[in-house]
């Protein structure tokens, strides 16, 4: 027999493309597995083949266990056992028979041939995965082998992929037998079936198809900075270059648009806006927003977001179809962006310098006169008066030192007082609703000021009933109140 091995496993090896350590691994799991069933009861078996020889040893094992842990006497066996036939044992060795060579019969050696075959099998597409990968191409081009509920199965080569209806181009008609493009997202090495995940509606796959449509990138000359999409209907690039011989815009659209019309045929005609990426970020927006014009642009660095300001002939195009245009942007640059006429730009401007004058009289006891020298210096926050340098402050001329030191005084008390109630009104607030994601010492605060003191009773109010006692914006008061709700349906999902 030993000769007949090493003869199987270099023809299975040079047949299947696998090497040969592979095949012996295969036949060792193989021959094990027959050499159970000789067995009643359950076993583990170990198989080893001389790469050499072709001899092979078989050796009925027992996993070592602590005493009392032993769960399966057929395939464990305790400690002290085990010390009485090796003495120098541990716990997670095996404790070893050898058991006389068999044969395997009809039986044995059918199952044999079929755990050999599947081992080789999963190799053999293992090696076809390692293959591609090596190569490190980003998109896979196929054909479609089939289309099933989940989605479709794109056969290259080899290689099958797995393009799921969520990753597909909406109202993108595909068939058997259509040739398609992807980016491969993800490798599955686990189960049955198509190993690579592929998807068609990534932002990253339409940099990766600008780069195979635009040499200048493929060669660093040129880079694509970010990118967003709508899949199938539009998408923005923001494209940069350090070489000033370089039009970015003019290069990614190609002679008489044939690169950018060669990547909208591949989306199923999505359109594709081209913009100057920019370090400013409010130059970035600006350029985001193409083709609106933007009149002024307020930047908020603490909510990270931008007031930009248009008149009402770029309004619409600024917001888009179904706010489109706006949202594309904001993923694209990731900034908030708020878009607003002049006059509504007036409105807030006016209610926020009002908010803050009222901040101002009440908390530092001035009044409208001194609240407006403040604001119109740049001060918004009790912080700024009571901690920005304050050579700052004796800059303003309408301050002689002793008001600034009096206003500094003034507004560190202030926030000390607030600071004190602020402990006072959590000291009945839950460990629970103080560590609940996005829950800070001031919103709980005033929630305690609501009897609001548990995550459970976050959870039973209305979002409005929330914004009302916190001032903060609906959004982000719904996604706070399902956070504090997350645990109920957790507990639903455990008895099901």
């Amino acid at each position: 027999m030993s000769r007949e091995v090493l003869l199987l496993v270099d023809a299975l090896a040079r047949e299947k493309n696998v090497q040969r350590e592979v095949v012996f691994q295969a036949l060792e799991s193989a021959l094990a597995s027959a050499t159970k069933k000789l067995f009643k009861e359950d076993s583990d078996v170990r198989v080893t083949i001389d790469r050499l020889s072709g001899d092979y040893e078989a050796f009925r094992r027992w996993l070592v266990v602590p005493d009392g842990e032993m769960e399966d006497h057929d395939i464990q066996m305790i400690l002290t056992e085990a010390r009485k036939q090796v003495a120098d044992i541990e716990i997670g060795d095996y404790v070893e028979e050898e058991l006389e060579a068999i044969e395997l019969g009809r039986i044995g050696a059918q199952a044999a041939k079929q755990v050999i075959l599947q081992r080789i099998r999963d190799a053999e597409r293992e090696q076809i995965i390692s293959d591609f990968l090596a190569r490190e191409e980003p998109i896979l081009s196929g054909t479609i082998k089939r289309m099933d509920r989940e989605g479709a199965v794109v056969e290259s080569g080899k290689v099958e992929a797995r393009l799921p209806r969520d990753q597909m181009i909406p109202k993108e008609n595909l068939r058997v037998g259509d040739r398609v493009r992807a980016l491969v997202m993800t490798v599955n090495r686990e189960g049955r079936g198509p190993q690579l995940m592929l998807s068609r509606t990534s932002p990253e796959f339409i940099k990766h198809l600008f780069s195979i449509e635009v040499p200048e990138i493929e060669q660093g000359l040129l880079q694509i900075k970010a990118a967003a999409r709508d899949p199938g209907v539009r998408a923005k690039i923001a494209v940069f270059t350090q070489d000033r011989r370089i039009d970015p815009i003019g290069t990614c659209v190609g002679v008489r648009g044939s690169r950018v019309q060669a990547v909208t045929g591949e989306l199923a005609g999505e359109r594709v806006d081209i913009v100057l990426w920019s370090e400013d970020p409010a130059q970035f927006v600006i350029g985001a927003l193409a083709p609106a014009n933007v009149s002024s642009i307020v930047v908020d660095e603490d909510k990270h977001s931008m007031d930009v300001v248009t008149d009402e002939d770029n309004q619409a195009l600024a917001i888009g179809t179904g706010g489109r245009n706006v949202r594309l942007a904001s993923e694209l640059t990731g900034w908030q962006i708020n878009i607003m006429t002049a006059e509504e730009s007036e409105q807030k401007s006016e209610k926020e310098r009002s908010g803050v004058r009222d901040l101002f009289m009440a908390k530092l006891d001035v009044d409208a006169e001194v609240a407006d020298i403040l604001i119109d210096e740049g001060f918004n926050t009790l912080e700024e008066v009571a901690y920005v340098p304050i050579n700052e402050m004796l800059e303003i001329e309408a301050f002689d030192e002793d008001t600034v030191n009096e206003l500094r005084d003034r507004a560190r008390n202030a926030l000390l007082t607030e600071a004190i109630a602020t402990e006072e009104a959590i000291e009945g607030a839950s460990a629970d609703l103080l560590g609940l994601e996005g829950m800070d010492k001031t919103l709980a605060a005033k929630l305690g000021e609501h009897d609001v003191h548990t995550r459970d009773d976050l959870a039973e109010l209305a979002v409005d009933e929330l914004v009302e006692m916190t001032q903060i914006d609906e959004a982000a008061a719904r996604e706070l109140i399902m956070k504090a709700r997350a645990h109920w349906f957790e507990g639903e999902a455990s008895a099901v």
